[in-house]
């Protein structure tokens, strides 16, 4: 995952194959489209990941904020927190080219994926530990059932 529009050239090329090139979306199309409910887009507003222009009460929502719900999306799917996405994506408006929003995702990630290499340890030790206990408690039943 990237956090800009721009940087998933070869991923949202393979999307825009896909989906006709629309300027704009409705909150019903996004729902489709994701997967997620209506209530799930407006707290992704309310929490600024999202930006909505109004046409009386409906929300319209541009191919920005479209890219930006999958990025969400795409972040929540891999462990980040909404704050984390939500920094990540703010770093885009920067104006240097994207360099700070690289350099900061490429940590974060490096981060997550240190985390995930811990966490696969400790469940690779469970899953041993687990499974003796199996083996030793099916020996004994064994022994008590003969």
């Amino acid at each position: 995952m990237t956090l800009s529009e721009s940087t998933f050239r070869e991923e949202n090329a393979e999307v825009q194959a896909e989906v006709p090139r629309k300027a704009l979306f409705t909150i019903h199309e996004l729902v489709e489209e994701f997967d997620i409910t209506s209530r799930t887009l407006r707290f992704y507003e309310e929490k600024g990941l999202l930006n909505p222009t109004r046409r009386g009460l409906d929300r319209i929502y541009s191919r920005r904020d479209r890219a930006r719900l999958k990025l969400v999306l795409m972040g929540k799917s891999v462990g980040f927190s909404l704050e984390d996405v939500r920094h990540m994506l703010d770093l885009y408006d920067l104006g240097d080219g994207q360099a700070t929003q690289l350099r900061v995702a490429l940590q974060r990630f490096e981060e997550k994926l240190a985390e995930l290499d811990r966490k696969r340890r400790d469940l690779d030790h469970a899953h041993v530990e687990l499974s003796h206990a199996r083996d030793v408690v099916k020996s004994r039943l064994a022994r008590q059932e003969k």
